[in-house]
């Protein structure tokens, strides 16, 4: 494919991708755990400074890495995830009444991601009937079983992280880092991809792409990944 025929999405690097990004924004951020997290960008904002974000994540990272930066700097002042349970920074700021979070069933908090790339504005699930998860929605009942209304996310950003990429912003991510990015990155307004191999256009191929180029707004090379292991559990060697 000739240059012409496409529109590149690359920027010089995580810092030129945050462009509009600025204070008291929602942002979405792919990954599990510390598996598939955009790290280049998590760096970026920490550096950039950017305070009072609403951060939608399936996890809030460790206390080292990952969003765990920007929780140790303040810089994140609502959660909205599934779990967070390996974070001791995250357990102190909640329950100190530093930190608003918001405890999303997994399943409903994919396809609320889900959802917002689709156009979907809400859906009914019976996830979260009867707990506090339903608290002040609405209920109706399907079949006899009820089931509470969730709304789709509105996130201006999107911020994930693929094993390759082009420059058209096409992308593919490999194994379990996929996880949440494919969501997100359809869902977000603005989406940031940060790739491990960026190629030209027409080197992927097209049975291969998990996201398409339409929904990437940016895209950039990453550099010095470090893929931490967020719980590393190994056998005793045999005597």
């Amino acid at each position: 494919m000739s240059q012409k025929n496409y529109i590149s999405k690359v920027v010089s690097d995580a810092h030129a991708a945050l462009d509009g990004l600025e204070d008291n924004m929602t942002v979405m951020f792919g990954g599990f755990g510390l598996c598939g997290i955009p790290e280049n960008s998590i760096a970026a904002i920490r550096d950039k400074g950017t305070t009072g974000i609403t951060c939608i994540s399936n996890n809030a990272g460790v206390d080292d890495f990952g969003l765990g930066l920007l929780l140790k700097t303040r810089q994140i002042v609502k959660m909205i995830a599934s779990y967070v349970g390996e974070n001791d920074e995250f357990e102190r700021q909640m329950l100190s009444g530093e930190l608003e979070v918001d405890l999303v069933p997994q399943g409903t908090l994919a396809e609320r991601c889900r959802a917002a790339g689709a156009g979907i504005p809400a859906f009914f699930t019976p996830a979260g009937y009867g707990t506090e998860v339903a608290e002040g929605k609405e209920v109706r009942v399907f079949n006899g079983k009820p089931h509470i209304l969730e709304h789709a996310f509105d996130a201006p950003f999107a911020f994930v992280k693929a094993w390759k990429g082009d420059k058209a912003g096409n992308l593919i991510f490999k194994g379990t880092a996929r996880n949440f990015n494919p969501m997100m990155a359809m869902a977000g307004k603005i989406t940031v991809a940060e790739v491990e191999e960026l190629v030209e256009v027409g080197e992927l191929d097209p049975n291969d792409i998990h996201v398409p180029g339409i929904f990437v707004q940016r895209i950039f090379q990453g550099t010095d990944y470090e893929k931490r292991i967020e719980q590393r559990t190994v056998r005793a060697k045999a005597e």
